[in-house]
């Protein structure tokens, strides 16, 4: 019988589909993501997360479920010791699971690391933080950087890389790569914190984009009245309307090459894996817990409950094993996070011993069809009294000195600004139900911007009417999960 698939899972923290150049970006430099969806693998251009933070995302596409099914809305609420998730499936099927000492990490909390292998530092030299001298960068308080997260060039007397975490994590990987015990499977799950905020990187990645090739951003809208009042709050909390456009660029020009630090830490994945005479029995899974405005609206960073394309449409590439078919091109079709831990059962012909709501995207893969959903959906925020998700445990929630202040202290009002919403999103139209504020529709078709909320037009009455349909099936089916014991 012939050997399982190894694979290889690289998460990207904070990492939207913009910022590659096979989706188009023509200042993005991302060779070896580029390489894989001309040669050997599949990128996904529409795909999207089911929640817009870090740990509910994680948490759903590690098990497969939305994050309603088990309350997954808030960075506090990790993985429990009774929910299934794809490294422990794998462990059960035989698989060698290592992971990546970035586990430590709130963002990568959704992975116990205490069931599987890890790495500890253990130094051979200095281990830099990740975002040195950030808080000295951001100038006075009342400034208009002060809540920007743009911190620049990282820069070393040395002239050495710096080395922090991320350096750490992809260089232990790489050596578990080239000495993985040989008789069994294995899983690399890695987890690397760029290009999260703040926007800071070192060269050669800060000075390799183009910054002439950096697309427009998605202006302020005309009217904030029709918008969810989290985003209209947050924009005029963090005092960034007098920047100008060529601000804007520098900042997303940082951001872009700290997605080119990523592109090239997943290259020595791949350097060890072709070291190792398994490159080609591996499958290699690259994704993104969520995406960040960088700019789009005149806002940075992220929030929990509204679901622009900015924040939900995320980097999603795969390589498969070789001895998988594949066309590689760059597919069109609507695919959600959960379809990733159904395609690396697919891959390895493991039947979970949970349900779960992910579809396999290896006939996507094969090219056997251009079309996988009829829609996706994401999920966030927060019921009034439920004070247990406002995250009062984050400094940023109470604390105006605090960069994420102006973002997580609307979370603990009981205004409308946090409101539990949920958004289905179609190849043509986007529409958002929000418990307390007025709901979102958009057409994507006329308004890829989404700055023209529709929701009161007589003229999309008939779609809108679909899509209120498609949401309550959508809930309807994966209301819960009965226990299997």
């Amino acid at each position: 019988m012939a050997r399982q698939p190894n694979f290889l899972v690289f998460v990207s923290d904070t990492f939207r589909a913009w910022g590659t150049g096979h989706l188009g970006n023509p200042a993005a430099q991302t060779p070896n993501l580029d390489r894989i969806a001309a040669e050997d693998g599949i990128s996904f251009r529409y795909a999207f997360c089911q929640n817009t933070v870090c740990v509910p995302s994680r948490c759903s596409f590690m098990t497969g479920w939305y994050p309603h099914v088990r309350g997954h809305r808030t960075q506090a609420f990790k993985l429990q010791p009774d929910e299934p998730m794809l490294l422990k499936t794998l462990k059960r099927a035989g698989y060698y699971v290592w992971c990546g000492d970035n586990l430590g990490n709130t963002c990568a909390a959704a992975v116990p690391r205490d069931e599987f292998a890890s790495h500890v530092h253990e130094p051979d030299r200095p281990l830099h933080p990740w975002f040195p001298d950030f808080g000295e960068r951001r100038g006075p308080k009342g400034g208009d950087n002060y809540y920007s997260f743009y911190g620049g060039r990282i820069e070393h007397a040395d002239g050495h890389s710096h080395f922090d975490r991320d350096w750490d994590s992809v260089t232990a990987a790489a050596d578990f790569i080239r000495e993985a015990p040989a008789d069994k499977p294995f899983c690399v799950y890695i987890n690397v914190a760029y290009p999260h905020p703040p926007y800071m990187v070192e060269d050669p990645w800060y000075s390799a984009i183009d910054r002439a090739k950096v697309p427009t951003r998605v202006p302020e809208p005309g009217d904030w009245t029709m918008l969810p009042g989290m985003v209209r709050r947050t924009y005029e909390r963090l005092g960034m309307q007098n920047w100008n456009e060529e601000r804007w660029t520098e900042l997303r020009a940082t951001y872009l090459g700290m997605c080119s630090r990523v592109d090239h830490h997943l290259g020595l994945l791949i350097d060890a894996l072709r070291d190792r005479n398994v490159y080609d029995n591996t499958g290699i899974f690259v994704l993104s817990d969520h995406g960040d405005f960088t700019g789009d609206y005149g806002l940075v960073e992220k929030n929990q409950n509204t679901f622009q394309d900015s924040l939900t449409n995320v980097l999603f590439t795969i390589k498969p094993p070789g001895a998988l078919e594949v066309k590689p091109h760059i597919s069109d079709a609507l695919v959600e996070l959960t379809d990733f831990p159904a395609t690396v059962e697919a891959m390895a012909d493991i039947t979970p011993g949970h349900p779960h709501f992910g579809r396999s995207l290896l006939p996507l893969l094969r090219g056997d069809t251009n079309e996988h959903r009829d829609a996706v959906f994401s999920e966030g925020g927060r019921l009034r009294g439920e004070r247990h998700c406002m995250e009062l445990e984050a400094r940023g929630s109470v604390d105006p000195e605090d960069a994420y202040w102006p973002r997580l202290n609307l979370q603990t009002s009981e205004g409308p600004e946090h409101t539990r919403a949920t958004m289905v999103r179609t190849d043509r139209f986007k529409y958002v139900r929000r418990l307390y504020e007025r709901d979102e529709l958009y057409d994507l078709a006329e308004d890829p911007g989404e700055l023209v909320n529709r929701i009161e037009d007589p003229a999309l009455a008939e779609a809108l009417a679909g899509l209120k349909e498609r949401m309550l099936t959508f809930l309807q089916e994966t209301a819960d999960i009965v226990p299997l014991e």
